[in-house]
């Protein structure tokens, strides 16, 4: 396996690799990564879809990509992708799956299509005071700290260990816009790894303008499960793919001889039986290690989703393979011990009665039931003791909604303590109570958030999600194991939870993806290059424009760099008439 970059090889289609029509594959997992092996494996590994097995433990696909009515109860999204541009495997994903909405297309055509026609962006990222926008939202306010964020990119991860974010910054730092923009936009919390932090500053410098509004990110037309999910689901099916539903696999056994790694048998629990299966070295088992979505509980609009911390299928079955082999991993690193003010609950709210509306539309400055973009992203709420954010997407968000209903989605990033007028922790919260929590901020009068918040006008289903963050918690090299472990003939780890040896991020669908297509591109020997990451952070002129940006738009000589004046002022006097100049004017810091 190895990268490539430019176009020469993304239009490329790798020749049959040898033997693969003696080969099947057993996948762990139906979440985006176990599908992007699936179709890698079809359509560039050129294996028959009879061969691939899915097993997958819940009686639905898509595992975080989700969207359901539940009968009884409601819509339910537990959670929200943002996508961007530069997702270079996962558009190459879906450059070959077609849409299901527009006969001819592909879904990348519906969604650049849509992208087009819907740019996305907002026009309220923060507010406070019950419902008023932050003076300064769209301003980083970094001040001297945004020093810290260069110094960061400029540390070795091998220097940053396991060190946490709270342990890096200073306390300015975390009085400023751009913290609070981080940390609910990408979900990121004070006791999270400076390690991810810093991979994410380097990845998405490209975005630095684009953070504040949100015009650099990208949304589905519905929600995920609907958009993302389904058309992979149908590609699958029409090419002859096996998935077995309620199929917890419990342990694989690997066989360690000379420096190699087997994997020789599946233990699975099908339908509430014990199973055990033999594999041969032809078998690939790409394994889904960990998940964040695991033991999700649902509560109701009159009732909290318990709390649990009940580990599940995923978490015991990359147990049970770290307990043979200490290079798959050190699973308690993610998901044991975390702390009690960790994001644990999200809802989503069905709004009935338009008397609401118009509190969110003065927020965005429009029409919630046109089709188009609404929130562009969250809406963060600066003063909530919960840290509360919401997002309204394109409506309807599900195909089935009434008109003039709408769905937000909402979480708190703390859990532990009380609301500002619900004062309980959000944890203990029914859905009634996290609505009414949500119409306070909103800046619904007292007098009327207790009847808005029933049942008739709005309905919210909350979702208590135990390893929600688990991705960002501290880790050292070696505590994920590598997408293909050092002499692994016939095994893979797949998702958020296996290390690339690419630098990218996770908690996003591009890493699921990536994961998948360098198993399979380095198990079959596919003769085709796995996209390598955007390299914007070698780019100098992606660094002078977020820096210009990082400063709140400050040109050069008004910043306060850590260099004497006179020295500052005799450079710029230096390179003026030359190529840098000309940088410096691009990035408007001249």
């Amino acid at each position: 396996m190895y990268y490539s970059n430019g176009n020469y090889e993304a239009f490329a289609t790798p020749r049959k690799p040898k033997g693969v029509d003696q080969k099947s594959a057993y996948i762990v997992g139906s979440g985006l990564a176990g599908l992007a092996a699936a179709v890698f494996l079809i359509r560039d590994g050129h294996m028959k879809g009879e061969a691939i097995h899915i097993l997958e433990e819940l009686p639905l696909a898509g595992g975080s990509l989700d969207g359901i009515q539940r009968p009884n109860v409601g819509f339910v999204t537990r959670g929200g992708r943002e996508m961007e541009n530069h997702f270079e495997c996962l558009w190459d994903l879906y450059r070959s799956i077609p849409s299901l909405e527009i006969p001819g297309a592909s879904y990348l055509d519906e969604y650049y299509w849509l992208d087009k026609d819907d740019p996305n962006a907002s026009n309220c990222r923060l507010i406070y005071d019950r419902g008023n926008r932050v003076p300064d939202d769209g301003d980083y306010t970094l001040g001297k700290s945004s020093q810290e964020i260069i110094k960061l990119i400029m540390t070795p991860e091998s220097k940053l260990g396991t060190q946490t974010i709270e342990a890096y910054f200073s306390d300015e730092f975390f009085e400023s816009n751009f913290w609070l923009y981080w940390a609910t936009m990408f979900a990121f919390e004070k006791w999270h790894s400076a390690v991810e932090m810093r991979r994410y500053a380097m990845r998405f410098i490209h975005h630095i303008d684009g953070l504040p509004d949100f015009s650099a990110l990208k949304f589905n037309k519905y929600n995920q499960y609907d958009s993302m999910v389904l058309p992979l689901m149908q590609y699958l099916t029409d090419h002859g793919v096996d998935v077995m539903f309620d199929t917890t696999v419990d342990n694989i056994i690997v066989d360690f001889d000379n420096g190699t790694k087997v994997a020789k048998t599946l233990e699975l629990t099908v339908g509430g039986e014990h199973e055990t299966w033999s594999l041969t070295t032809d078998d690939l088992v790409f394994v889904t290690n960990g998940s964040i979505t695991e033991s999700t509980t649902y509560g109701s609009h009159f009732e909290p989703a318990s709390v649990t911390n009940e580990p599940g299928g995923s978490w015991q079955l990359w147990e049970n393979l770290a307990a043979q082999s200490d290079e798959f991993g050190h699973p308690s690193v993610f998901y044991k011990n975390l702390p009690d003010k960790s994001w644990f609950v999200s809802a989503t709210a069905t709004i009935k009665n338009t008397e609401i509306d118009p509190y969110i539309e003065r927020l965005t400055k429009r029409d919630l039931h046109d089709g188009k973009i609404n929130t562009g992203g969250i809406v963060t709420i600066t003063d909530s003791n919960w840290l509360m954010s919401f997002a309204v997407h394109r409506q309807p968000h599900f195909k089935t909604q009434k008109p003039n209903e709408t769905t937000v989605w909402i979480y708190g990033l703390y859990s532990d303590v009380a609301g500002n007028y619900v004062k309980k922790n959000i944890v203990d919260c029914s859905g009634e109570e996290i609505t009414q929590e949500f119409l306070y901020h909103l800046g619904v009068p007292d007098s009327k958030i207790k009847q808005l918040a029933k049942q008739e006008s709005i309905n919210t289903v909350p979702v208590y999600m135990p390893f929600i963050t688990s991705y960002f918690m501290p880790r050292a090299m070696g505590d994920r194991p590598k997408v293909v472990p050092d002499g692994a003939v016939n095994l893979a780890f797949i998702g958020n939870f296996a290390e690339s040896p690419s630098r990218d991020t996770v908690f996003t669908t591009e890493y699921s993806v990536r994961t998948a297509m360098e198993a399979v591109y380095s198990l079959l020997d596919v003769e085709r290059g796995v996209p390598e990451v955007f390299n914007s952070i070698y780019d100098i002129r992606e660094l002078l424009r977020a820096m210009y940006y990082m400063n709140d738009k400050k040109v050069l000589s008004d910043m306060n760099l850590p260099i004497p004046k006179l020295i500052q002022k005799v450079g710029l006097k230096k390179i003026k008439g030359t190529w840098l100049e000309e940088l410096l004017v691009d990035a408007h810091l001249m």
